[in-house]
């Protein structure tokens, strides 16, 4: 009787857990993601770390408010974590801010725990994660306006493009006046408004 019981219930219980999962994702409905541009006089850095066997290497580029190149970069940094990673793109981007004098600036990424952390000065116990965000700490207050926010990675293709394309160097590369080849398609895509959808 007690094995009957059990499995009697069995296709119940299958037929149950089948329902959930088809409620759960029809709920997970596709996200509009938009690269947004900023305000006339803003520069705009979307920043991007990425790690690969190991190796670590980071990439950011700069717009102005009609979505157009003004700079960017890509360097690889060693051995490091995601995080650190992400930590090392934004400050590399603070130090070309301030090399440039720029103010009035919208630093964006697609890691959330890097938002929480400097919006909430969270505990690190990583050093080199620490040392990143100390920089970070001390020159984004110093710059007149700044806003720093977070955009699912489909809004941060341009940068993930360049710190992708970090692992393929040996020193850092800064790109004044023409961006690398490889993201113009996705910044003409991002000064028109393509909407990407996310679906995870």
């Amino acid at each position: 009787m007690l094995a009957f019981s059990k499995m009697a219930r069995l296709p119940g219980l299958l037929q149950t857990r089948a329902t959930v999962f088809l409620i759960r994702n029809y709920h997970k409905q596709p996200i509009e993601v938009v690269w947004k541009k900023p305000e006339h006089g803003w520069t705009k850095l979307n920043f991007d770390g990425s790690r690969k066997h190991g190796q670590a290497s980071i990439g950011g580029i700069f717009r102005n408010h009609k979505g157009e190149f003004i700079l960017g970069y890509s360097e690889p940094i060693g051995a490091a974590t995601s995080t650190v990673a992400e930590f090392a793109a934004l400050k590399r981007g603070l130090e070309l801010v301030l090399e440039n004098g720029w103010t009035d600036l919208w630093l964006e990424g697609d890691a959330k725990i890097i938002m929480d952390i400097i919006s909430k000065r969270g505990r690190l116990r990583c050093q080199e994660a620490k040392k990143h965000v100390n920089y970070i700490n001390v020159v984004m207050p110093g710059l007149s306006n700044c806003v720093l926010s977070h955009v699912y990675r489909e809004g941060n293709r341009a940068a993930d493009k360049l710190a992708k394309l970090g692992h393929q160097f040996q020193d850092p590369k800064v790109w004044r006046l023409h961006p690398p080849d490889i993201v113009l398609p996705i910044m003409h895509e991002d000064a028109r408004g393509k909407i990407v959808l996310r679906t995870k």
